[in-house]
């Protein structure tokens, strides 16, 4: 009798679904949708590559608040020391400085001063002279490229976090808690049902719940 080899796994099913996620360190709604798509690559099988945008980038030449644009000069420090860490340290380091950066702004309510930034570069093993990024505008050629590979798909009356996959791309989803395990992974299902189908441009209402960072 000849002895067959077992079937091999099919394509499909050892793929892994590739999503790509624009942030901003400086966003909370950003950090908080961080934190489920990590929750999500837990229990799906989702890949996530990071990227930068850069709020202030993209709202340099609109009509803002005044108190909204004070906030933004500050924006660009954190962004090119993560665009410092893409370029020498690749796509690990990147998230970790992200998280490392987000903690300390979102959780733990601090301003990204040097120091903040320095510590944050330390804690995940980098070294802290990268902060001299923060003043450096010669990275913010590579952060407009990474901002427009994003933002060009969505359209600049949107933001962070954008999330690309499957051959599209949307702002969101905007959430005010990160859920953990299963939850997480239901609330990706149906992220990915909505954004599947090519005439969704929009699921809104008001937020009636604080932010929660938890």
């Amino acid at each position: 009798m000849t002895q067959t080899s077992p079937a091999a796994p099919s394509e499909k099913a050892s793929e892994k679904t590739a999503a790509d996620f624009w942030f901003d360190p400086a966003c909370p709604f950003a950090w908080i949708t961080s934190r489920w798509i990590l929750e999500v690559e837990k229990v799906r099988d989702v890949e996530v590559t990071w990227h930068i945008m850069s709020l202030a980038y993209l709202n340099q030449d609109k009509d803002i608040p005044e108190d909204y644009r004070k906030m933004l000069a500050t924006a660009w420090g954190p962004v090119r020391v993560c665009m410092a860490v893409q370029n020498e340290y690749g796509q690990e380091k990147l998230a970790e400085i992200y998280t490392a950066l987000g903690t300390r702004r979102h959780v733990e309510k601090k301003d990204f001063t040097r120091e903040v930034i320095e510590d944050a570069l330390a804690s995940v093993e980098l070294p802290v002279e990268l902060a001299d990024a923060m003043d450096d505008s010669s990275f913010d050629e590579d952060i407009a490229k990474s901002h427009h590979e994003g933002m060009d798909q969505v359209g600049n009356d949107v933001g962070t976090p954008t999330i690309a996959m499957n051959g599209s791309a949307f702002f969101g989803p905007v959430i005010s808690k990160a859920p953990k395990g299963e939850e997480a992974g239901k609330l990706w299902d149906g992220f990915q049902l909505i954004t599947a189908y090519p005439y969704v441009y929009e699921l809104k209402r008001a937020r009636v719940h604080d932010l929660d960072f938890s």
